[in-house]
C-alpha cells in the first residue's frame, strides 16, 4: 500500500474510533429517564453496558488498524 495512501486510511480509522466512542454517549442520552419513556431502570442499565461494550470493542479495533496503517505509512515494519 503506498505510504500516503496507508496514512489517509490510518487517519480515518482513528476518526471512526472517536465517532464509536460517542454513539454510546448519544444511546444513553437517547434513552434516558423521562416522562414516556418505555425501558424500566434494569432493561436501560443493560443495554447501556451492552451497546457500549460492543462500541468500546469496535472503536478498539480502530485504534489498533489505525495505529498499524499510521506506522506502515512512515516506513516502520516492525509494528505488530
Amino acid at each position: 500500500m503506498p505510504p500516503r495512501i496507508a496514512k489517509f486510511a490510518g487517519l480515518g480509522a482513528l476518526g471512526a474510533a472517536a465517532g464509536l466512542l460517542l454513539l454510546p454517549i448519544l444511546f444513553a442520552l437517547l434513552t434516558r429517564p423521562g416522562q414516556y419513556a418505555g425501558m424500566d431502570a434494569p432493561n436501560r442499565a443493560l443495554a447501556w453496558l451492552a451497546v457500549a461494550g460492543v462500541m468500546i470493542a469496535l472503536a478498539l479495533v480502530h485504534v489498533l488498524l489505525g495505529r498499524q496503517l499510521m506506522a506502515l505509512s512512515r516506513g516502520d515494519r516492525d509494528q505488530p
